[in-house]
């Protein structure tokens, strides 16, 4: 799955758009390094954090195109 895409499975966005400005002004951290990139592809195990938010990816997750 996708950054943008996990940021809105997960409902901490509304949209995609929404989900684009987040991850390029570096507001979004993926194992602890900002992520600029809203395509960048998510592993199992990657620790996501946006705000107060955050979750880890699962296999089932990882796995979705």
């Amino acid at each position: 799955m996708k950054l943008d895409q996990y940021l809105k499975w997960m409902g901490w966005v509304g949209t995609g758009g929404e989900a684009k400005q987040l991850i390029q002004s570096g507001s979004v951290t993926v194992n602890g390094a900002v992520e600029t990139r809203r395509g960048r592809q998510l592993a199992a195990g990657d620790h996501v954090v946006l705000g107060p938010d955050s979750g880890v990816v699962g296999e089932n997750v990882a796995s979705t195109p």
